[in-house]
């Protein structure tokens, strides 16, 4: 949000002044009134930065206070020309913002209005001439409040300065540039793409929505919808830049699981997590497991098919399991307890095995991808990946002798440690169980191969 807006100028005698700011006093205190709120900053301390050096004119810059609460975002302009009284003239139109603000967004608009004010000067001198009582232009005070207002309130604005000029801008949101998306990926939705897609969107976009499911990596997504991976990589990423999705691991039930520090909240039941994950893992008539993009979006990412277990549900079984559940509903002691049992070097199967055991029927209740889901979205989980290393690829990759041979072995490009087990899968067909496999024949030494959890 705009804090203030200003028009400062130099003048030959006086110096740096300030012409005109929006809201009154935000920058300079004005003579005689004294019901405006103190300055936002010293002007004294900056006014050197508001009219810089002539090597700092005509280009955009940035300036903090000295009590790091505001930043200055100015495009100071200087226009030479034998007309003006030491053939030049200076000016700056600048916007005050908070300083963790992303300042993208408003260095389009000082642009804007540095670039258009110098145009209007250089046709009519506008800036320069004083306003007479007969001319039809508006006062650049109330050019200034009205910008201010319209930005901060709708984010645009349409101002007519005369009959032939109008400033016309806009806020754009600042979005980062997204990470590539990769075949072994999975996007899951974070909005109900049904209610908003229509059809002017992109046609291999809407074919690629259709088969955002929560479940489905980036490969298979391109297969069921028809399109190239490349194009299917390009819409995700088009959809991961407007932060309509988010990118997890495939689920494995051969795949591990750690808990991270943000595990702290989900047992503090830190904005209800916990009664939230409820919701979403429980598996049963009383929950909203019930598929679609909807009941994804309460984990806060988006779309996943129905129930990969079932729905039935009993209260017979031990009576650990009966005190652990309310009708279909698991007690949040139980669930903070899965929750908080994952650990390196366990998978899924040996986790899921270890509570059924202890006398949990945990797929009777529990939705186990959900669960690992929604771990991951809110932070409470990571997924510990699997790596193969070969000493012998490494140091001939060290000393630049790797080739690819043809016919060699397909594994063999993995072997540097930078390629997961999730990409193996992906791009050579083959499961867990089979890459292993195929290790223990590889052609290397004894001991050479070694498979690193990270």
């Amino acid at each position: 949000m705009i804090q203030g807006i200003f028009y400062a100028r130099f003048f030959p005698q006086e110096g740096t002044k300030i012409v005109a700011q929006s809201p009154p006093g935000c920058i300079v205190p004005i003579a005689g009134n004294t019901n405006t709120k103190p300055p936002l900053f010293d002007f004294n301390v900056l006014q050197e930065y508001i009219i810089p050096r002539q090597a700092f004119c005509n280009r955009f810059i940035t300036v903090a206070d000295p009590e790091g609460k505001y930043s200055v975002l100015g495009f100071p302009v200087s226009i030479p020309s034998p007309r003006y009284y030491r053939n030049e003239f200076i000016f700056n139109f600048g916007v005050v913002v908070e300083n963790d603000v992303d300042q993208v967004p408003y260095e389009r608009v000082v642009r804007r209005l540095a670039m258009t004010f110098a145009e209007m000067e250089k046709q009519s001198g506008y800036l320069s001439q004083d306003v007479d009582a007969g001319d039809s232009r508006r006062p650049i005070e109330s050019l200034l409040e009205i910008i201010k207002e319209d930005l901060n309130n709708y984010g645009e604005c349409m101002i007519p300065v005369d009959d032939a000029n109008t400033i016309n801008m806009k806020l754009f949101p600042h979005h980062p540039t997204p990470p590539e998306v990769r075949g072994w990926h999975v996007p899951v939705a974070k909005m109900k793409f049904a209610e908003i897609v229509d059809p002017t969107w992109d046609l291999t976009l809407q074919r690629v929505i259709k088969h955002i499911d929560g479940v489905s990596d980036v490969r298979r997504i391109a297969f069921l919808s028809d399109v190239s991976l490349e194009l299917t990589q390009l819409a995700l990423r088009h959809l991961l830049y407007y932060d309509t999705i988010l990118l997890l691991d495939m689920f494995f039930f051969g795949a591990c699981y750690a808990p991270r520090p943000g595990i702290h909240d989900f047992v503090a039941n830190v904005g209800g997590m916990v009664d939230e994950c409820v919701n979403y893992v429980c598996v049963g008539a009383n929950s909203s497991s019930g598929g679609g993009q909807g009941d994804d979006k309460a984990a806060a990412g988006g779309g996943s098919t129905g129930d990969e277990h079932g729905e039935g549900t009993s209260n017979s079984g031990s009576a650990r399991g009966r005190s652990a559940t309310t009708g279909h509903r698991v007690s949040n002691y139980m669930l903070i307890k899965l929750m908080t049992s994952f650990c390196v070097g366990k998978t899924v199967m040996e986790w899921l095995k270890g509570h059924m055991d202890a006398g949990f029927d945990v797929l009777r209740f529990i939705d186990v991808r959900r669960l690992v889901q929604f771990g991951v979205i809110k932070g409470c989980l990571y997924r510990v990946h699997k790596y193969v290393v070969s000493k012998q690829y490494l140091a001939a990759l060290a000393t630049g002798q790797a080739r690819p041979v043809a016919g060699g072995d397909p594994l063999q490009k993995y072997t540097d440690g930078c390629h997961t087990f999730d990409q193996i899968i992906t791009e050579q067909n083959l499961t867990d169980a089979e890459i292993m496999e195929k290790l223990k024949s590889f052609p290397a030494p004894a001991g050479d191969l070694t498979v690193v959890y990270r």
